[in-house]
């Protein structure tokens, strides 16, 4: 079996999901995409009643990692990327997200799509798709607007800004911010309550909530799909991702 970056325990109702690449950034490929699908989907067979997600070392996820998906058809990168963030809106019990440092890419992505999302105070959130050539995806389209309104989210899309995590406690991309070295405690006394409350209560009510302002996910995620597909065939994409690998700005056509 392909080794992947995904690194579960479980401990009493509690299932902890570990983005475990600090090398690269906790950077994705599609192994790790299938992985992380698999242990959101699974979870609830394992006895754990929520989840949490976070990342080891500095960052949380810093999206796809480029020097893995090259190569890869893009349809089999998008379609794993959005089996993940399927998983996690519909999955059956409350997933909590631990954004421990940087969230880039489609590190915003899976970081918007928890129930919960509660950040470190040195993290930072970054959509920063064209800045290589490509469009959000992840479902980030819809999971970053529906939190913080349109004039915004298009302001960070298209602009690539970084918002820091006193602004997006403030519009209201996470629950809330903590000092660094709280961030792991808070998350666990939430999820302990959330994995003591009542199963079915909970995911009625997540799902309720989610179908008032997510119902658009899955046409967003085709939109974004269809998009980054045709996207990743052009050549400023390619421009985008050498400028990245190789440490110099992009010039675009």
């Amino acid at each position: 079996m392909t080794p992947t970056a995904i690194r579960t325990v479980r401990t009493g109702r509690l299932l902890h999901i570990t983005i475990d690449r600090p090398g690269r950034m906790n950077a994705l490929g599609v192994d790790d995409l299938v992985a992380l699908d698999t242990a959101i989907s699974g979870a609830e067979a394992t006895g754990a009643r929520a989840i949490v997600l976070t990342g080891a070392g500095r960052a949380f996820c810093t999206g796809a990692d480029l020097t893995a998906v090259t190569g890869e058809e893009p349809e089999v990168v998008m379609d794993a990327a959005n089996r993940v963030i399927r998983g996690i809106v519909s999955a059956p019990v409350p997933v909590i997200a631990a954004v421990n440092g940087p969230a880039v890419g489609y590190g915003v992505a899976l970081a918007c799509a928890a129930d919960l999302t509660y950040a470190a105070e040195s993290a930072y959130f970054l959509l920063s798709f064209t800045s290589i050539g490509l469009m959000p995806d992840g479902g980030a389209t819809a999971l970053v607007a529906a939190a913080i309104g349109r004039a915004r989210a298009t302001e960070l899309a298209l602009l690539g800004q970084r918002l820091s995590a006193t602004d997006a406690a403030q519009t209201g991309l996470v629950a809330r911010i903590l000092p660094d070295d709280q961030l792991a405690a808070h998350v666990e006394v939430v999820a302990g309550t959330l994995g003591a409350g009542p199963r079915r209560a909970l995911e009625l009510t997540r799902r309720a909530l989610a179908a008032s302002t997510l119902g658009h996910l899955d046409h967003a995620l085709e939109r974004e799909r269809a998009g980054q597909i045709e996207l990743i065939g052009t050549p400023d994409f390619a421009e985008g991702a050498d400028a990245v690998l190789t440490k110099r700005p992009p010039t675009f056509a």
